[in-house]
């Protein structure tokens, strides 16, 4: 009989007929839900294999099409029984003892169909939000395995609704009544349930679930799937779910939901799961990765510990997507919360020990994590975590913030990587204020005496080498040089019995000028939002009374300048690299700074130019003492081109940091041109 009714309804249904009682049908699809427990002998059948999935079905087409019979916002009769009926809290019980087995997945569906179809508003009921958190919590219960197709469709939909009116939040993450019990089960029904031989007595119900468990814990949970598809979705859902507009919604999020904990708690494990023997360098080489490429960074060039490693920066890319489209409330907590347990938690510490290999292997993982970061917030705590918060010029005696101190006193250590972590320092140069403490004070007025050069006022020895043809440092009375005089300057300032590049047929000047064009425009484009002053800050507004201090980074920076033609080639590259970037910036102080060979300073004051004079003369002077040196010269820099093989020779560090010193010339002098000529103080 009840075949010939579903079929009878059915028809009804798609023909529109309206003979047929839909109440009495839906009823009697309830019913005989209910009444398989009552029927049933082998409790080993599964659930898709009775007639239950077809009746959930029935159910769902008779209220969707009781919907369309009434008016907007009106409850038709059926819907009026599922929800006085506790038709969908008996539902949720029954997944839950997974009886027959697959149940759950079956009311998955169901629910996921009902609140996706249906377009009453529902979530607000009692007798919906507490069965649907009751299935929240089922989420990642080992009964569950297999089911995280059905588990996402189900969170999604419970995120579109919220996204549609954000007050659900409040009702989903609302903490859940105690487990109903078996007597109200039973009372449910229409007849009493047999205590013998069923599975829900014998060992199936599933332990209690964890009071915990909610939208926030399921898609995490699901966030984490090894299925990529399901991860991919969770994690959309996820970011729609903090993107709410409301803030009291927001709200709810950050101090009803666990939601913080758990984002960085995983991002903690994925680094902890990173083998301690990865090769930093691996690191450093690894490309920046995407939360949405679900692993392809891991099939490219494989290493030791890839596949942890690009696991880690993808959730960390995600964190950092989640961060830029979160209601601002929750992004600040999701930003301090990263900070406080990974940067201070875990980072801090690795950075400040005193293990070389531990400390390169932080300092590593730290370069990628500034490179993979984008978000406003992270990259503020990140710069409050590198830098500090002190934002008063520098002084020599100021107490040094330790980890910022650490990491640059460190770039005087051959085995550091310097240019990766330090280029985002300009970063914090935003502030007007922060560029006073190794600017203004070192441009004194134009009368004041100026520092002298012992190189430029002594004269080179008579030894075969011409004099440089070049202004004089401080010979422009205004303190500033045009364009082309500022060029000259730098490509003069390596004689021409030290340079080699026009003896190699390399590409023209016109490549630096090409390569410092994409360089400047990308730095201005980065910088165009920090609110840079366009002419520099004028005397009287700088402190005049404070002994001028260039600051920890670029004392360390123009120390390693000085001593350019003793270091390793790969070091002087990463040296040159960083202040090249440096003077890219648009900053009116970078660039009197760093680009103007003409700026006054005063006694005791050194510039980017007057370092380069320095050891210019430092090199004139050694190479004097090496014969043949212009024919050994040019072999260091065919090996260097990969043109001849590669042999050690005497004095071979010194001509590569010729070589290095005469590219870093051409590289400001084409930064230089590209720039233009500074503005002046006001």
């Amino acid at each position: 009989m009840l075949s010939r009714l579903g079929a009878l309804l059915q028809q009804a249904v798609e023909t529109r007929e309206p003979s047929v009682d839909l109440l009495e049908a839906f009823t009697e699809h309830w019913k005989g839900i209910t009444g398989y427990y009552l029927e049933a002998t082998d409790e080993s059948i599964p659930a898709r294999q009775t007639d239950i999935p077809w009746r959930l079905k029935q159910m769902l087409d008779i209220l969707v099409y009781e919907e369309k019979q009434h008016p907007v916002g009106e409850a038709g009769p059926c819907l009026e029984y599922l929800l006085q009926h506790k038709v969908l809290e008996t539902l949720s019980t029954l997944g839950k003892a997974e009886y027959p087995p697959g149940m759950r997945q079956q009311v998955l569906l169901f629910f996921s169909r009902v609140l996706s179809q249906v377009q009453h508003p529902l979530l607000h009921y009692l007798n919906v939000h507490r069965p649907v958190q009751k299935l929240l919590q089922l989420s990642g219960d080992r009964l569950g395995c297999g089911m995280e197709k059905e588990e996402v469709q189900f969170v999604a939909v419970l995120c579109t609704k919220i996204k549609q009116d954000p007050t659900l939040l409040a009702y989903i993450l609302e903490v859940s009544s105690p487990r109903p019990s078996l007597w109200w089960l039973l009372r449910c029904f229409a007849a009493p349930l047999p205590l013998q031989g069923k599975s829900i007595l014998n060992g199936r119900r599933p332990s209690p679930p964890r009071r915990d468990s909610n939208l926030i814990t399921s898609l995490m949970g699901l966030c984490k799937s090894k299925k990529s598809r399901v991860a991919l979705k969770a994690r959309e859902n996820l970011l729609l779910l903090v993107g709410l507009a409301q803030e009291a919604a927001a709200a709810c999020l950050v101090r009803s939901s666990t939601l913080c904990q758990l984002l960085t708690e995983h991002l903690c494990d994925l680094y902890s799961a990173v083998p301690t023997s990865t090769d930093p360098a691996d690191v450093l080489a690894l490309e920046r990765v995407s939360w949405r490429s679900q692993g392809d960074a891991a099939g490219d060039g494989v290493f030791p510990g890839k596949e942890n490693l690009a696991a880690f920066f993808s959730w960390l890319d995600y964190l950092d997507e989640l961060v830029m489209g979160a209601h601002p409330v929750v992004a600040d907590a999701i930003a301090e919360a990263v900070e406080e347990k990974f940067f201070r938690g875990i980072l801090q510490p690795q950075l400040l020990q005193m293990s070389e290999l531990d400390v390169l292997s932080a300092t590593a993982v730290l370069t990628g994590t500034v490179r993979q970061i984008r978000s406003p917030p992270l990259l503020h705590c990140l710069v409050l975590f590198l830098l500090g918060s002190d934002r008063h010029p520098e002084t020599p005696g100021d107490t040094p913030h330790p980890l910022r101190t650490q990491l640059i006193d460190r770039c005087n250590h051959l085995s550091d990587e310097v240019s990766p972590i330090l280029t985002r320092w300009v970063r914090d140069t935003g502030d007007a204020e922060g560029q006073r403490r190794w600017s203004h004070p070192a441009r004194r007025a134009a009368d004041q005496d100026l520092e002298e050069d012992p190189y430029f006022t002594d004269g080179f020895p008579d030894a075969g080498f011409g004099s440089a043809k070049k202004p004089l440092l401080g010979s422009a009375p205004s303190g500033k040089g045009q364009v082309s005089e500022v060029v000259s300057s730098f490509l003069c300032l390596v004689p021409e019995e030290a340079k080699t590049s026009s003896c190699m047929e390399e590409g023209g000047y016109d490549t630096y000028v090409h390569d410092a064009l994409g360089m400047v425009q990308a730095c201005r484009a980065n910088a165009a939002p920090w609110g840079w002053p366009p002419a520099p800050r004028p005397l009287d507004a700088c402190y005049p009374e404070t002994a001028f201090y260039e600051g920890h980074f670029l004392k360390v920076l123009f120390d390693r300048m000085t001593r350019i033609l003793d270091q390793p080639y790969s070091l002087n590259l990463q040296v040159t690299s960083v202040l090249s970037r440096l003077a890219a910036f648009p900053h009116p102080h970078l660039h009197e700074y760093l680009l103007d060979p003409y700026l006054n300073l005063a006694p005791g004051c050194r510039s980017l130019f007057s370092v380069l004079v320095r050891v210019i003369g430092d090199l004139m002077q050694r190479l004097q003492r090496v014969p043949h040196f212009r024919a050994k010269l040019l072999l260091v820099r065919r090996q260097l081109m990969g043109l001849v093989p590669g042999e050690q020779m005497d004095h071979t560090m010194l001509f590569k940091g010729v070589v290095v010193l005469e590219e870093f010339c051409k590289e400001l002098a084409a930064i230089a041109l590209v720039k233009g000529p500074p503005e002046g103080p006001p």
